[in-house]
């Protein structure tokens, strides 16, 4: 019995065929992943801290402001990563973004916070109080004092407080409001310039290495603290 044998000009328009719908498959996959991925604290994190960095460059005046982002100390117990600081003759602004829905309650000294989402009840650790650490490694590399450095937490998202917040504890609109209302001067240009140098030779290196390393220690200290 003779073998079955697609035609010529079929067999090109079938492999033409094959290929299309293989290129067509590639472009499907990443927009079917994109609902998965916007919904992760990952990207979360990265979009909240791409809006805080929007808004201070364009309501922040280039001269008066400075902004870093992205900053990876040293600390006592590890390392500890700043979001966004922004520097001005004003004092230095160590800004921590939280992208969350739902309602928010808190106040400055409870060890935790509480997200609401419908019926959902979700504690995480007071941000004030993650801030803080951010403000003291950033003091032990620079020599700032106190009354030199402002802890901003900044929600972005539509959660809404549900509960009485202190000043440094804003929406977005808000915080480029509170920055603006500091307006005496605190420390001179030359002294702005020597913590902008202290924090870029300070810093660790921005990379996936360091990010990694940054994520496990965090990961430890939840363990630890979990255990106690």
């Amino acid at each position: 019995m003779a073998g079955f044998s697609i035609p010529k000009g079929i067999e090109m328009d079938f492999t033409a065929m094959i290929s299309l719908v293989s290129d067509v498959v590639m472009y499907l996959i990443p927009l079917a992943l994109v609902p998965v991925v916007i919904k992760t604290p990952w990207f979360k994190g990265l979009f909240g801290e791409f809006l805080v960095n929007s808004a201070a460059r364009l309501f922040l005046k280039k001269g008066r402001y400075k902004l870093i982002k992205d900053v990876t100390l040293r600390a006592s117990d590890g390392t500890t990563q700043i979001d966004h600081l922004i520097l001005s003759k004003f004092g230095i602004f160590v800004v921590e973004t939280k992208n969350m829905k739902g309602w928010i309650f808190g106040s400055e000294n409870q060890h935790s916070w509480t997200q609401k989402i419908f019926k959902k009840s979700i504690k995480f650790q007071n941000p004030l109080r993650q801030n803080y650490k951010h403000v003291k490694a950033l003091q032990a590399l620079t020599g700032l004092k106190d009354e030199h450095v402002f802890s901003v937490i900044v929600f972005v998202g539509d959660g809404t407080f549900k509960t009485k917040m202190p000043e440094n504890v804003t929406h977005l609109k808000g915080f480029i409001s509170f920055i603006k209302s500091k307006k005496k001067i605190l420390i001179s240009n030359d002294q702005v310039l020597f913590v902008e140098r202290k924090i870029e030779e300070g810093r660790l290196p921005r990379s996936m290495k360091t990010n990694a390393e940054h994520k496990k220690h965090v990961k430890k200290i939840i363990a630890q603290k979990n255990n106690q």
